[in-house]
């Protein structure tokens, strides 16, 4: 799996400046604006598929699963409320073989006019939408909420469904970071805040907001291995491990969009990620 002789595109990626001593975002309808430095690092992305069949959520913290939706309209939410959401839900139970899974919701990217339909940018920078020490509270607390007679668990894993809807290939694919080549320093939190406008000074104070939760960013390593599965259709996703309070494995899996080199003809992206707490008994 770390063969050089794949075939690969060489793209720079944005990754979190060491010399960032703030970390906070805001996100707004359609825009964000962030305190981190950033350092773009040209990195060898590898096409996985030739090999698409040999990667698995515990080992690399990711997989590409063929799923057909039953939803006509992405841009509909009452589709994806009503439809979408359980069939997601129903999807990764499947998957993980889990007792529970709880949806935290889906997210729209555009990587033109991002703003319609609520729409955000895609993510550029390397991330996981999770920081990890923020993973234990924020699954026990929903399971409190929503399984307050439950149990209890003895693991939870935090998952993103990833599908793309707008016709292959892509202006700006997803990159996927190999789990086993990251380490545990290679990353720091960044708090994140939802506004209805974007503040004029991000390192202003924030004591009237509430903060939403914590992703983490992360730093370049020359260790870093990269894939990418170009030429996504509607009917397959990308099942990306966000967090594991069981950490035998893969414990997430950063990730970042960038804009594909190799992609002649490609089309602006519209793509749907689905979070998810799979909750093992």
């Amino acid at each position: 799996m770390t063969d050089d002789t794949r075939p690969a595109v060489r793209a720079e990626l944005d990754y979190l400046d060491p010399r960032t001593t703030l970390g906070r975002q805001f996100i707004a309808r359609g825009a964000r604006v962030a305190t981190e430095l950033v350092e773009k690092r040209p990195v060898s992305i590898r096409d996985g598929r030739p090999v698409q069949d040999s990667f698995a959520l515990d080992v690399q913290g990711f997989v590409l699963v063929d799923h057909r939706s039953a939803v006509t309209d992405f841009t509909d939410p009452a589709q994806l409320e009503g439809v979408y959401v359980p069939e997601v839900c129903r999807f990764v139970q499947e998957q993980l073989g889990a007792d529970q899974v709880l949806s935290r919701g889906w997210e729209l990217r555009r990587s033109v006019a991002p703003a319609e339909h609520g729409a955000q940018p895609p993510a550029g920078g390397v991330h996981v939408d999770y920081a990890p020490d923020h993973v234990p509270g924020m699954v026990a607390r929903a399971y409190t909420r929503h399984f307050p007679d439950g149990p209890g668990f003895r693991r939870a894993v935090v998952t993103s469904t990833w599908r793309v809807f707008s016709p292959p290939p892509q202006d700006w694919p997803l990159a996927l970071c190999d789990s086993r080549t990251t380490a545990a320093d290679d990353g720091a939190p960044i708090t994140t805040y939802f506004v209805d406008e974007l503040p004029a000074d991000p390192f202003g104070p924030v004591e009237h907001l509430r903060p939403v939760g914590s992703s983490w960013k992360v730093r370049y390593s020359p260790a870093h291995v990269w894939w990418y599965f170009p030429g996504m259709t509607r009917d397959e996703v990308l099942l990306i491990k966000l967090g594991d309070t069981g950490r035998g494995g893969a414990w997430a899996a950063p990730h970042a969009a960038f804009p594909d080199p190799a992609a002649q003809g490609a089309v602006p992206r519209h793509s749907i990620e689905l979070r998810t707490f799979a909750y093992f008994s």
